[in-house]
């Protein structure tokens, strides 16, 4: 794994509103592995990608992680910090082509772990922000290789939707990190709740906030020394912020 560069940022903040969360985060995973096919990480699992992530964020803003919520009860804003160990949820399954059995109420299911192509096919196919029911159907026909009951095979239509809810608990039970669950306490009315955590949201967040702050770095070093921007984004941080100050003083 490589660390990221301050060009590798800037390009990151200019090409995502262009993209999707999956294809973003598939974009940072090919910068931080050069050495990895871009197929190889669209089918890495969603907690390997995930891990992967937070290792690569690690590794450029450090291990702090800040985020702020609002309480689900009274709508206080409140801040709070972790760090990324807080968030590592026993490790991913360390082979993605992996296949996994479940057995509930007398069905045996074969089933594989989701991947971003699965995330990218889905999005593709319907709104999920809109038909969340079709986007769950469609995910549960894209990782089930198999449905039995008894010595009869059984289509997949079939399944009843108990069933569905243990394989939805079996995929996290075996890709603990693809689906990561914040505990919170709201200060002010003690209520408690859970946020999802989604690695490849938020690094992005953070590097659209870096990069803005990279841009104007850029702005007013090239403006006192006329310095090109790839000679500017080369320097180490250090460097940039030392020839900053000198400007201040």
């Amino acid at each position: 794994m490589r660390s990221l560069t301050a060009d590798d940022i800037i390009r990151f903040w200019e090409a995502g509103p262009r993209q999707d969360s999956a294809e973003r985060a598939v974009a940072m995973l090919a910068a931080a592995f050069p050495d990895r096919s871009r197929e190889d990480l669209l089918h890495l699992s969603l907690g390997q990608r995930n891990a992967r992530l937070l290792d690569v964020r690690q590794r450029f803003f450090g291990p702090e992680i800040q985020g702020f919520a609002e309480c689900q009860s009274c709508c206080e804003r409140l801040e709070f910090t972790l760090s990324s160990d807080d968030i590592r949820d026993g490790g991913p399954v360390e082979n993605s082509n992996a296949e996994f059995d479940l057995e509930a109420e007398g069905y045996v299911l074969r089933f594989r772990l989701l991947d971003t192509h699965d995330l990218r096919a889905v999005a593709a196919a319907v709104d999920v922000d809109v038909d969340v029911d079709a986007a769950r159907k469609l995910l549960v026909e894209r990782c089930l290789l198999q449905v039995r009951r008894g010595d009869e095979m059984m289509a997949i239509v079939e399944l009843p939707e108990r069933v569905i809810k243990q394989l939805a608990a079996r995929l996290a039970e075996c890709d603990p990190q693809a689906d990561v669950l914040i505990d919170l306490a709201c200060p002010a009315c003690e209520f408690r709740w859970q946020i999802p955590f989604d690695i490849a949201s938020f690094f992005y967040s953070e590097i659209s906030i870096q990069a803005q702050r990279l841009m104007r770095e850029v702005h007013m070093l090239a403006r006192a020394y006329a310095w090109h921007e790839a000679d500017i984004l080369a320097l180490s941080g250090r460097r940039r912020q030392y020839y900053l100050e000198l400007l201040g003083q």
